[in-house]
């Protein structure tokens, strides 16, 4: 197979010359901030007698999926004794993804998640890379300052539905949950364990490495989640309404700003699983550059691809003015329809492209504290230090895609993260804070009349006077597929040879989930170059502990 970068890749081969929050990765986005792509030199392990003969492969995306893709097939090949040279394809200046930092008041000493901010204790990827880097984990809430009564509340735009007491008894907040919302909070609990050991099959033989996802999904049982909506799969297994709407559809709305109407129950799950919610020091973005180190790829910052091949019995490949390269393996990693990708000719069954969710992250320093009297609490109160939203009971916007409602926003932190569905207003912002009520003394003026500026509709945070909001930065990420109910999910194997990752996202969209699609392509690549692997990665695993 031949890649072009307007170059092609061309494949050759028997057939031929990718607490609360939980978040995804993909590639191709920009941040000053992360650490640049930093070539390799070639593996030491396969000196230059052995290159002729050693495989090559093309991963295309350095997020999560490309990066893992790119490690286990190092790993996969070492223990196996096979030659590989990998190059890896990224047009960002960082590796990562949607895992990327910002630097608060741009010092790099104070570096802030402006993607996918955590992790959990069953993302067995993750934490086992973080482990082997020694990367340094805290806590997902480390270093947020607790300045509040409450650690949590739940808003629908006209009142908290739900406030979590950071100064009671644990045993009395659990009471609390109880009286209000019965078993259902243990219902989901139990149910969610059953759908993570469900998932935690995909990781071992027999299951492992899938080649189909669709097939999978029913084979493991979780494919009867993500046929419905979350509303109706918690209908089905007995979750209450309330507890549905007050506590489980604010976490899928910070997570993927989308409603249980919308949002399918395997998703809705994912979201419930947040036992030991952990980040990495400094960025999650760590765990994807230490893999891609130590799969020794080689890395290129070209941008746009077309990726020819020839089918069994086809006539060759096309030819291309500029420079081409010759790859046994292709993988694309990262999504179809933000790759800058062509192929040639098409696959036999075209690629969905899910509609993604914009996603408006916004991170403002101000003096200012959230204002109690705008949620309509108490004046002289404090806000809860984390706010998600929900719907109120009257307000059906659920299945829609622009179902955010009275609220305006997914969620709001104490650091002052915003995300929403829309840029930020600067009336919204000075609503908030408690500017007074939208009329703030403009102090950055040029002007020395001492003249009030109101803030309206048309106008964005910028727009702020610095006394108030010293500091901000906003980015639009294309950050999750909205995701619908589904029965089948896309082809991991487009052609022979030729590999998509980022078919997992309709599935489950998380960085966890990316990287074990990953490995699932890398162990798919070997599967063809060792005879009865299946049977032989039970070494493998054991020798490695994965």
């Amino acid at each position: 197979m031949h890649l072009s970068t307007t170059k092609g890749f061309f494949l050759q081969g028997t057939a031929f010359v990718l607490c609360l929050l939980l978040s995804a990765t993909f590639s191709s986005c920009r941040d000053d901030a992360q650490a640049p792509l930093q070539a390799e030199s070639p593996n030491p392990l396969f000196p230059s007698p052995a290159a002729a003969t050693a495989k090559r492969v093309a991963v295309i995306g350095a997020g999560s999926a490309g990066t893992s893709t790119a490690y286990y097939l190092r790993q996969y090949t070492n223990f196996f004794s096979i030659p590989l040279n990998i190059t890896v394809y990224e047009r960002a200046s960082y590796v990562g993804g949607r895992s990327t930092t910002v630097n608060l008041f741009d010092d790099p000493s104070h570096p802030i998640e402006l993607g996918a901010s955590i992790f959990v204790e069953v993302n067995k990827n993750l934490i086992g890379a973080s482990k082997k880097f020694g990367l340094k984990l805290r806590d997902a809430d480390f270093g947020q300052p607790k300045e509040s009564t409450y650690s949590l509340g739940v808003w629908d735009g006209k009142e908290f539905a739900f406030l979590q007491s950071r100064t009671d008894a644990y045993w009395w907040n659990v009471f609390k949950l109880l009286y209000r919302y019965g078993w259902a909070p243990m219902k989901t609990q139990n149910l969610m364990k059953e759908t993570v050991n469900k998932f935690l099959k995909l990781y071992k033989f027999p299951y492992f490495p899938f080649q189909s996802l669709s097939d999978v999904a029913v084979s493991t049982g979780l494919a009867e989640a993500a046929w419905t909506s979350g509303a109706e799969y918690l209908k089905d297994n007995g979750i209450a309404e309330l507890f549905a709407r007050e506590i489980i559809q604010a976490s899928t709305r910070v997570n993927y700003g989308q409603n249980l109407g919308l949002i399918h129950g395997l998703e809705t799950m994912v979201c419930m699983a947040t036992d030991g919610a952990v980040a990495v020091e400094g960025g999650n973005w760590q765990i994807f550059q230490s893999m891609l180190n130590a799969s020794k790829a080689t890395l290129s910052d070209n941008n746009t691809y077309t990726v020819s091949y020839q089918d069994a019995g086809g006539d060759g490949g096309n030819s291309f003015s500029a420079e081409q390269e010759t790859f046994d393996h292709v993988v694309i990693a990262n999504p179809f329809q933000f790759s800058n990708i062509s192929l040639s000719p098409p696959p036999k069954r075209p690629l969905h492209s899910p509609r993604y969710v914009d996603l408006h992250v916004t991170i403002f320093a101000s003096p200012y504290k959230l204002s109690p009297e705008y949620f309509k609490m108490p004046s002289g109160s404090s806000v809860p230090e984390a706010v998600l939203t929900t719907l109120p009971a009257n307000v059906k916007l659920g299945a829609r895609t622009d179902g955010v409602g009275p609220a305006q926003f997914w969620s709001i932190s104490t650091l002052k993260k915003v995300f929403s569905p829309k840029p930020l207003k600067a009336n919204f912002v000075s609503d908030i804070l408690g500017i007074d009520e939208a009329r703030m003394f403009d102090n950055s003026s040029s002007s020395s009349s001492g003249s009030e500026t109101s803030y309206t509709a048309d106008q964005r945070i910028a727009d702020i006077s610095k006394s108030h909001i010293s500091w901000y930065y906003e980015k639009v990420w294309q950050s999750y597929p909205y995701l619908y109910p589904r029965v089948t999910f896309e082809d991991i194997k487009l052609a022979p040879n030729l590999w998509y990752t980022n078919g997992m996202e309709s599935f489950i969209s998380t960085m966890e989930t990316s990287s074990l699609s990953g490995m699932n392509v890398a162990g798919l690549i070997l599967s063809e170059w060792v005879s009865k692997f299946e049977t032989k990665l039970k070494k493998f695993e054991d020798g490695l502990g994965l």
